[in-house]
Order: C-alpha cells, then structure tokens, then sequence
C-alpha cells in the first residue's frame, strides 16, 4: 500500500478556546441582529375584521419603521400607530387603518362619502358602502400633524370617526408587507 507523507503528519488538533469564542460571538451577532431587526421592521397581528377585504383576521405584516424617517404618510398609507384610547395605549395595543386624510385638511363625511376639501374621494379599496349609522355627516379640519384615518370595513372599524386624528408622533410606521398566510405572501403597496 502506498502511504504519503501527509499521512505521517500528526493531525491539527481543534483549538478549544477558540472555537467556543467562535461560537458565542456568532450567537451574540445573531441576537443583536435580530433585536436591530425588530426595533426597525417590527411584526404585526391583524386582529379584528376593520381593514377587510386588505387584510383579514391572523394576517401576518412587516411594518417599516424607516419609511417615515425619510419622510410623511401619504394618502392611502396603510399605518400601524400606538391606540389614542388611554386603557388601550397603557396596554401597548396597536392599531392598523389606511390614511385618508393629510395635515392642513379637512376630512367630512357627507352622504356617507368621505370627502376631501370638499372633493369626493375615489376609494376602491373598501369593503361595501358606508350605512348611514357608520357614516353620519360630519366634517374634522386636521392639524400640522394630523392624519385622519379609517378601517377598509368602514361598517366595522373604529377609527379617526371615532377618535378623532392620529398624530404623527403616535403613528409607528407603515405596512410594507404580507407574510402570512404564505399564499397571500406580497408587498403592499402604498
């Protein structure tokens, strides 16, 4: 049998210390990373039937927090903000409704269509037409940092009707995308 002198060379032994600090920094890193992650794209739950037919019960998002760094809501923005209900918000619940209305505008209701300044809004995304007990006339000016919001299930949501504007320092960022269930997986756009 034909032996090589690589055979005749003792074998490398593993470093112990080394390997174990390997390890824990590759688990430190991971942990960091995934805690980085979540502070900037947070996860959310859907829960309740408000934002029907964009997202049902138990839908799964990711919500940039990025998003409105850089810059403002935009109309038809669908936001994650933390409750203006004072038990809600002391509990930590969030809320997810679609932007309606912008700083400086005034948002009515009239005949059960949402209008802004005056001007009815096109809204192909909700989910039926608004009974006149959702949708009673009334009219909301919002202020420099105002965004008047509502649920898709405009029968079934509460919302800016309700409790009046969100302002811009509750609203904790914009949805982006649908990870759950997987065959609704997709980016949302704005």
């Amino acid at each position: 049998m034909f032996r090589s002198h690589i055979d005749e060379l003792p074998r490398p032994r593993l470093d112990t210390p080394g390997f174990l600090l390997e390890i824990v920094s590759t688990v430190v890193f991971v942990v960091a990373v995934t805690v980085l992650f979540d502070l900037a794209i947070p996860r959310s739950l859907v829960d309740g039937r408000s934002m029907e037919p964009t997202f049902y019960e138990n839908d799964r998002l990711v919500v940039s927090r990025v998003h409105y760094l850089l810059g403002q809501p935009g109309r038809g923005d669908i936001i994650v903000f933390n409750s203006l209900v004072p038990s809600e918000a002391a509990r930590g619940i969030m809320l997810i409704k679609r932007v309606i209305g912008l700083p400086g505008e005034m948002v009515e209701i009239r005949d059960q269509q949402v209008h802004i300044n005056g001007e009815a809004l096109d809204e192909t995304y909700i989910k039926e037409a608004c009974r006149i007990q959702s949708c009673r006339d009334k009219s909301w000016t919002l202020e420099a940092d105002q965004y008047f919001v509502m649920g898709d299930n405009r029968n079934n949501s509460r919302d800016s009707r309700r409790f009046n504007a969100v302002p811009l320092y509750k609203i904790v960022g914009r949805v982006i995308l649908r990870y759950f269930p997987l065959n609704t997986i997709g980016l949302i756009p704005s």
